[in-house]
């Protein structure tokens, strides 16, 4: 990666703030797109499934353990997740 990117969320335990997350979520087609349905805390992705949509973004900023990772930004463009053949096509 060039020096452009920029890591918002990894496995560090780095948080993204609510403005990040809603941008790079807008961008990968939404906030259930930014869940990690594999995570360990089974408790919280199903508390997420089920309440309301208007507070599952708060809840899922309570608990970023179920974001998946990485988060790269490069401008406007982002990726969720390993993908490091976008990565390369980023100038």
């Amino acid at each position: 990666m060039s020096s452009g990117h920029r890591l918002c969320a990894d496995r560090s335990g780095a948080e993204t703030s609510k403005g990040e997350f809603t941008s790079v979520a807008q961008a990968n087609g939404g906030i259930e797109n930014m869940i990690n349905l594999d995570a360990k805390d089974k408790d919280t992705l199903a508390l997420i499934k089920y309440i309301a949509d208007e507070d599952k973004l708060e809840k899922i900023l309570e608990n970023q353990q179920v974001i998946k990772t990485p988060i790269v930004r490069n401008g406007k463009l982002s990726t969720i997740g390993y993908q490091p053949d976008v990565w390369k096509k980023w100038e």
